[in-house]
C-alpha cells in the first residue's frame, strides 16, 4: 500500500464525522462518504442497523446509495469511497457493483474484513470490476472511537452475545495482535 494523501486524510475525517453520528444513535460508529473525480462529496452514510432494523444498513451501502440518488446512476465510476473500517464482503460486493474506482479504509476488521484482511474482494482477477485499495488512513482515530463506544457498551452491560456479534475482532481489542 502506498502512503496516504492530504486529500486522503482530509475525507478520512469527513467519514469519520459520520461514524460519531452513527454511534450517537447507537449503532456501532462507522462512517463512509463517497468522493467524485472533482473532490466533491456526492454521498454519505453511517451504520444504521439499530436505528432502521436492517441489517444491510451498513455504512457503505448507505453512503453508495446516497450517492446513486445524487448521481441520477447506479454506476460510481471515478469515485472513492472512504469509510472507516475496512467493508465486510457485502459492502466490498456492492462497491464492485457500483463500480467505485477507489476504496480508501481507515482500521482493518479482522472479523469480517473482505478487501484486505480476509479476502481481496475488490482485487480478484475473475471479477468484472475492480478498485484499488489503501488501507489504515487516521487509524489511530478510527480504532479509538470503536474502542471508546464499545468500552461504553460493556460499562452498561451490553450481553456478550450482542457484543461479539457486533465489534470487530483485534482493532478494537486491547489484545490486538495485528
Amino acid at each position: 500500500m502506498t502512503q496516504p494523501t492530504p486529500r486522503d486524510v482530509s475525507f478520512m475525517r469527513v467519514a469519520l464525522e459520520e461514524a460519531r453520528r452513527a454511534g450517537e444513535d447507537g449503532d456501532v460508529p462507522v462512517g463512509a462518504i463517497v468522493v467524485d473525480a472533482n473532490g466533491t462529496i456526492i454521498g454519505r452514510g453511517r451504520n444504521r442497523r439499530e436505528v432502521c432494523q436492517d441489517p444491510t444498513a451498513h455504512a457503505e451501502v448507505e453512503a453508495i446509495r446516497d450517492a446513486t440518488r445524487a448521481r441520477g446512476a447506479w454506476r460510481l465510476i471515478d469515485t472513492t469511497v472512504y469509510v472507516t473500517l475496512e467493508p465486510c464482503p457485502m459492502c466490498a460486493g456492492a462497491l464492485v457493483n457500483a463500480r467505485v474506482s477507489r476504496v480508501v479504509y481507515g482500521c482493518k476488521d479482522l472479523k469480517a474484513g473482505a478487501v484486505d484482511t480476509h479476502f481481496a474482494i475488490g482485487r480478484l482477477v475473475g471479477l468484472n470490476h475492480r478498485f484499488e485499495v489503501q488501507g489504515d488512513v487516521l487509524h489511530d482515530e478510527c480504532v479509538g472511537l470503536l474502542r471508546s463506544f464499545f468500552s461504553a457498551r460493556r460499562k452498561n452491560k451490553v450481553a456478550p452475545n450482542e457484543l461479539s456479534q457486533d465489534e470487530p475482532l483485534s482493532e478494537t481489542n486491547n489484545s490486538s495482535s495485528e
